[in-house]
């Protein structure tokens, strides 16, 4: 396609669910729509998506199919390809550049790049992202529920995470890594729950066939588990709203930064005006459900901000005549005055 022609009202750069969604509202609002899609979704590893209404336990993947045929269904275009930089254009709106040097005009943009997981430096737990090696209980809790479970820890919120773990199993082992050791009060917790502590820095993840079977220690002892619970670090993929000067804002956790997102206020405005976010961009700890609905509610938000754009411009259009019919009589006028001065003269 003729990128350097065309102008769409809305590029939704990136193709999860909240830009699908978003998407699916701005086509059914008679919009033009433009998404722009990776094509690297964050739980691709994982193969069901929890917790989403009416599609418990669908596979990632099918769930993104579905929502790319109900978006183009309504006259949305999706194409595949990364989106690396954005710039204002003079008259308004904005220019996206892929990385294939082809770029796309828009009034508006909706960025929904989601985010990152950056793992711990520890041998294995990427092989075993998203199978055995996990962080959210509500999207894989029941899927381990009562099997043996490690908590590695890695950050402030892992007594928080043994914790709430805790109500999916009883066979709980927290690992205490290289983080320094908790306090009276958060043994004491642990205690109370069951909860074992391990001593000593953790240096891989045993597999056997293709399932993990245990957590080795530095000091060669394995202890048994069949899955291990981490806290990634949550890094925003925030370049293209980076290269408009929205620079990312830290995440922080129990005093410690865990990750980035990019501000926004309910709706997904953005300090730029004209640029949206929904989705783990602008809220790392959402889930599938919940970047969708946010895509939505950023969606309808933009909408508005185009209705109202589009009535400023149609009333000028209706003045304009009004204006061109009065500078015709202040010129007839002004004309008139000069032949009557002449008359005078003469």
């Amino acid at each position: 396609m003729s990128d350097r022609t065309q102008r769409h009202d809305v590029v939704i750069i990136g193709g999860g669910p909240a830009g699908l969604s978003g998407a699916l509202a701005l086509a059914r609002a008679r919009r033009s729509v433009l998404v722009i899609d990776a094509g690297d979704p964050r739980n691709a590893p994982a193969s069901h998506a929890h917790n989403y209404l009416g599609r418990e336990g669908v596979p990632p993947l099918e769930l993104l199919a579905a929502g790319r045929a109900e978006a183009a269904g309504y006259g949305a275009e999706i194409v595949q390809g990364e989106a690396v930089a954005a710039t204002r254009l003079p008259g308004g709106g904005f220019r996206v550049v892929r990385e294939d040097g082809g770029t796309v005009d828009a009034r508006r943009l909706l960025v929904t790049t989601g985010l990152v997981d950056e793992l711990p430096p520890v041998p294995g737990l990427a092989e075993r992202w998203g199978r055995e090696v996990l962080h959210c209980p509500y999207c894989h809790g029941w899927e381990v529920r009562d099997r043996p479970v490690g908590i590695l820890a890695t950050g402030p919120m892992a007594v928080h995470q043994a914790l709430l773990w805790r109500q999916w199993t009883d066979d709980l082992a927290l690992f205490r890594h290289r983080q320094k050791d908790f306090g009276d009060e958060e043994y004491e917790q642990l205690a109370a729950r069951g909860i074992s502590v391990v001593d000593g820095e953790v240096t891989g993840v045993e597999v056997t066939g293709d399932r993990l079977t245990g957590v080795r220690l530095a000091d060669g002892t394995l202890i048994p588990r069949e899955a291990v619970v981490i806290q990634p670090r949550f890094t925003a993929r925030s370049g293209v709203l980076e290269s408009l000067g929205l620079v990312p804002t830290a995440l922080e956790m129990g005093g410690q930064v865990v990750g980035t997102y990019v501000a926004a206020d309910p709706a997904g405005a953005t300090e730029v005006p004209g640029v949206w976010v929904a989705g783990n961009v602008v809220n790392p700890m959402e889930q599938v459900i919940g970047s969708a609905a946010a895509g939505l509610k950023a969606a309808a938000a933009l909408n508005m901000d185009l209705v109202t754009d589009d009535t400023r411009r149609a009333v000028g259009a209706r003045r304009a005549p009004f204006s061109a019919e009065a500078e015709r009589r202040v010129t007839e006028r002004v004309l008139g005055d000069r032949r009557h001065g002449l008359e005078e003269t003469r």
